[in-house]
């Protein structure tokens, strides 16, 4: 899948979604949110309504050759988690997406529910919410407890309270540690 797209599901954890929005456009990267419902609007698990810029089923999913800078992002929060990893043709999609290279971007619960599902994670470092670590455990994968984590085309954050440092993972892997220090300086966080 080409571009870079946050996906949205009814019960998105807001800060995880937003916050993570905030950042990339703060770096300059153009990325579009994506309802997963019938219109562009969703609601966040604190009931706050959201106009996304697409609706997933608009998306032209056929668009095959991801690359490193094509990036797919899950935020966590209930139930919008689990309704995006209920959706086959999301989870198709995003299997497609990281065999051809594209990074899976995931945070709080979104790494065991959604990340989980992708094919052969051995070896593979991540972290995500205290308790959805076990999918990922079992595939082989390595737990490791810190806000984000980086590793291949492989990108992972912890919950709300990590959000920032998840959004600039995302910066450093596409635009280098210039373009995360003038985020950060922007923000006041340095």
């Amino acid at each position: 899948m080409k571009g870079i797209h946050i996906f949205l599901a009814d019960g998105f954890e807001d800060t995880e979604a937003i916050a993570t929005l905030d950042v990339l456009r703060r770096a300059g990267i153009e990325v579009k949110t994506v309802s997963m419902n019938e219109d562009r609007l969703v609601t966040s698990s604190r009931g706050v309504p959201i106009c996304a810029d697409v609706i997933f089923k608009d998306i032209n999913s056929e668009a095959n050759g991801a690359c490193p800078a094509d990036v797919m992002v899950f935020p966590g929060g209930m139930p919008g988690t689990k309704h995006l990893a209920a959706n086959s043709k999301l989870i198709e999609l995003m299997k497609q997406h990281y065999a051809d290279g594209g990074i899976v971007a995931a945070i709080c619960a979104a790494p065991g529910l959604v990340a989980s599902q992708l094919p052969d994670l051995r070896g593979k470092k991540f972290t995500c919410f205290d308790g959805f670590e076990d999918a990922l455990i079992a595939k082989g994968a390595e737990y490791v407890k810190a806000p984000s984590v980086v590793d291949g085309n492989l990108i992972t954050g912890r919950g709300a309270g990590c959000a920032i440092d998840f959004g600039c993972a995302i910066v450093r892997k596409l635009k280098g540690a210039d373009a995360v220090s003038k985020v950060r300086h922007g923000m006041m966080l340095d």
